[in-house]
């Protein structure tokens, strides 16, 4: 440690730049009749995502029960949408463990937000209207899970086996895996293949991704008769900024991706994370039809300020807390 740790990770002038930009959002939803929400940051339950590590909070409130700070807000947000709420936003605290690099922090600022009767493209037309206003870039394309792995790879992703995406693989990247699957190798050929390629001529959505990645998205199929996801991320600069669904409403389907989740865990050796009654309360009282997305607060004023470090952005990272 150093006698200037004490001082802010981002510069005044950064902050005044973030808090401008957190102005903004504001004023964009506002013009839209979407309401700000908050939720709580902690909490009995936690994501029972297999390959996210929560923050653990042991007795927070003398009951001898242990509560997690949440990775994100959307489990409660959509218990709001079963209330009634109509269409909301959030920009709030996130906690991920062990999440440290120059694009992530264990603390950071997730802006959320969800639009009953919006599909995941009417939702992708929002998040273009909303980039354009804070980064005044060009106008978002958008391209197929499908077509983007034709375009980079010259592979259909949805068809390949296993051991054509490891050969794929392997003419890009120095890498030996053992048994994995169809899905680890379309994320590796993502993340370390094409991801760094796209979205710097213009911000890149990628959308229908394969349906064993449905996460809580809907399923449907594409226009050459595959399953898909319905759902997109989004890209600028190789970065990834955002992610967003055509929200599952189907409170059965729910528990058994849960209960997928929860055997995914216990191969893989994690603890069993209870599930979320409330958020499947709320399903089976119902959800209205909607598209929700979830965008990285920092990473978009990483973009603005032409920065690759996150700690450019926050008045404290991690290390001086």
């Amino acid at each position: 440690m150093s006698d200037n740790d004490w001082r802010p990770s981002a510069t005044i002038e950064s902050l005044k730049l973030r808090a401008a930009i957190m102005a903004s959002i504001r004023q964009f939803f506002s013009e839209r009749d979407v309401l700000e929400v908050e939720t709580p940051l902690l909490a009995r339950f936690g994501v029972t995502d297999p390959h996210m590590d929560l923050v653990t909070a042991d007795n927070p409130l003398g009951e001898g029960e242990r509560y997690y700070l949440q990775t994100s807000p959307e489990y409660a947000m959509k218990r709001l949408l079963a209330a009634g709420s109509g269409p909301i936003y959030q920009m709030g605290k996130a906690f991920r463990a062990g999440e440290v690099s120059s694009r992530h922090n264990p603390e950071f600022t997730m802006l959320e937000w969800y639009r009953p009767g919006f599909d995941h493209h009417q939702l992708m037309d929002e998040i273009a209207a909303l980039l354009m206003t804070i980064l005044d870039c060009p106008r978002p394309q958008q391209i197929s899970y499908a077509e983007l792995f034709e375009q980079q790879l010259g592979i259909n992703p949805h068809r390949a086996t296993a051991t054509a995406l490891e050969s794929v693989a392997k003419q890009h990247i120095d890498i030996q895996m053992s048994d994995a699957s169809r899905d680890d190798w379309l994320n590796l050929l993502i993340a370390e293949v094409i991801e760094p390629r796209i979205g710097f001529d213009a911000p890149l959505f990628i959308y229908d991704y394969p349906a064993s990645q449905a996460a809580l998205a809907k399923l449907a199929n594409n226009a050459e008769g595959d399953p898909v996801a319905e759902r997109f991320e989004l890209y600028v600069q190789g970065v990834e900024l955002a992610n967003g669904y055509h929200e599952l409403t189907d409170a059965a389907e729910q528990q058994r991706r849960i209960q997928a989740e929860q055997q995914f865990r216990a191969e893989l050796q994690r603890p069993a994370m209870a599930e979320d009654r409330f958020l499947v309360q709320a399903l089976k009282h119902g959800l209205p039809a909607s598209a929700g997305v979830a965008l990285g607060l920092d990473r978009l004023v990483m973009l603005a300020l032409d920065t690759r470090q996150i700690d450019d952005v926050l008045s404290f990272s991690h290390s001086r807390t």
